[in-house]
This record gives structure tokens, sequence and C-alpha cells, in this order.
């Protein structure tokens, strides 16, 4: 069985997958449209509001990836403690690459925009209910989220 211990979310170390969404250190203003994107023009844009209910048994055992083949995916901490954030990009025949598959653990304030058709597991609360802001473009056909199973025994230790 293959462990991977998370670490603390960064901008650099999540670059790779995406960006993190933080506010500016002083008073201001921070953009961050860069890595937001839609693949297919007629999709609209979908704005959700998420409850999530904390993980209770750790370490996590994944089971389940999903990406967003068209378009990219923010979350936005509404109110949040702290939650994981797993994230990969393609193998080279497909699907999830599990071996550069990297967990992170994000705190209070920090949001996460997966990048278009970035793999990454569902969202996962540590201490206590939380709520999250979701934005992405769907257009209710099958390509607006594919899911695919994890079988390779892995889990993921927060310490």
């Amino acid at each position: 069985m293959r462990t991977i211990v998370a670490e603390p979310l960064t901008a650099e170390a999540f670059k790779p997958f995406g960006a993190v969404l933080e506010g500016p250190p002083t008073p201001g203003r921070v953009y961050v449209s860069e890595t937001l994107a839609n693949g297919r023009a007629h999709a609209p844009v979908c704005l959700s509001v998420a409850t999530v209910e904390p993980k209770k048994d750790l370490p996590l055992r994944v089971t389940v990836l999903e990406r967003h083949e068209h378009s990219s995916q923010t979350f936005v901490p509404l109110s949040v403690s702290r939650y994981l954030v797993l994230a990969t990009l393609d193998a080279p025949g497909g699907g999830p690459d599990l071996t550069r598959l990297r967990a992170f653990v994000a705190r209070a304030g920090q949001g996460v925009t997966y990048a278009m058709g970035t793999w990454h597991h569902p969202v996962t609360v540590l201490d206590a209910p939380a709520s999250f802001a979701v934005l992405m473009w769907r257009d209710g056909t099958s390509g607006d989220e594919e899911f695919v199973p994890v079988t390779t025994p892995l889990t993921v230790v927060v310490p």
C-alpha cells in the first residue's frame, strides 16, 4: 500500500495543478483569472455552494478521483478550518497518474483552482463541517465531469 503524507498547501507546490487563492497580505486586491478556463464556449458559468461534513476516519483511503476536462474548478472557502487537496496530472497512457499524486492541507483563508483537466479528489474536510463556493463551467452533459475508481491501495496521512 502506498502512503502519501499531506504537506502544507503553498502556491509554489500546487502550481502544476492550478492556483492557490489567498487574499493579499495588505489591503488591496489580487486577481486570479490566469487559471480560470472554459474549453466549451457554449457552457455557461456555474456558481454553487456546497456544505461538506468532516472526514472522521483518517488516514484517508483514496477510492476515487475526478476531473473536469473542459473547465477549471474553483473552491472558495466560506467557512472552513482545514481541508485536504489531492491532485495529479494525466498518466502517459491516460487516466490519473497515481505515482505523482500529491496531497496538501489547506487552511482557513486558502482556496484552490484546479486547472482544466487536473485530476483531484472530492473535497475532504478535516475538522468541522465546512462551506465552499464552487465555480466552474457546465453544460449538463457527461463532459462536465469524469470520475474514475482508484483500485491501487492508496492512503493519505494528515500530520
